[in-house]
C-alpha cells in the first residue's frame, strides 16, 4: 500500500536533467536523450538494504517485460546515511548483487536526489524514491520509497503499460 506523501505536487511537471558522470551498464544518459522512452528511474542504496532488496526483482521484471517496447529502468545509487565519494567498482558490486542489468548512474554526492526529490519534498520520509517519467520527460507517477509491495508493483506495471501504449 502506498504511503500518503506530499510529492504529489511533483505529478505533471517535467522532469529535471540529471548531470551523473559515472554510469555502470552504460555510457552516460540524460533525460533528454531518452525522450520517446518511458523511464522509471529509482535511487537505491546498497545491497544490505532490506528495501532495496526486496524491490531489486520487481526493477528486473520491469527492465526485462519491458525493455523491448521503449521502457528503460534507470537506477540511481545514492550511498546513505549521507553522500560520500563511492568507486564504480563498488557499486558494480552491488548491482551484481541486484542483478541490475539495466543503466545505473552513481549520486554519490546526492545533487540528482537533491534535484528530484529532497529540495523539492523537504519533508519526504524516504530517499529511495521511484519516477515514472512518461515519454515526453513528464513525471506521470511517484512511488515515495521503501520497499514496493506486491500491490506496488502492480500498480507500477499497470501504469507502465498505459504510458507505453501512450503517443
Amino acid at each position: 500500500m502506498l504511503l500518503a506523501f506530499s510529492g504529489d505536487q511533483l505529478i505533471g511537471t517535467p522532469a529535471p536533467e540529471w548531470h551523473n558522470t559515472k554510469w555502470i551498464n552504460s555510457s552516460p544518459l540524460a533525460v533528454s536523450n531518452l525522450k520517446g522512452k518511458v523511464i522509471l528511474l529509482r535511487f537505491f542504496m546498497d545491497s544490505s538494504c532490506p528495501l532495496c532488496r526486496a524491490s531489486a526483482p520487481y526493477l528486473n521484471h520491469f527492465y526485462s517485460k519491458y525493455g523491448e517496447k521503449g521502457f528503460v529502468v534507470i537506477g540511481m545509487y545514492t550511498p546513505k546515511p549521507a553522500p560520500s565519494a563511492t568507486s564504480a567498482d563498488t557499486v558494480k558490486r552491488y548491482v551484481s548483487d541486484y542483478q541490475f542489468h539495466f543503466p545505473v548512474a552513481i549520486d554519490d554526492d546526492w545533487q540528482t536526489l537533491n534535484k528530484y526529490w529532497l529540495d523539492r519534498v523537504p519533508d519526504a520520509d524516504f530517499t529511495s524514491v521511484s519516477f515514472l517519467i512518461d515519454k515526453k520527460g513528464i513525471i506521470r507517477y511517484i512511488h515515495p520509497g521503501g520497499a514496493y509491495s506486491a500491490e506496488d508493483a502492480a500498480t507500477m506495471e499497470k501504469k507502465i503499460e498505459t504510458l507505453i501504449q501512450e503517443s
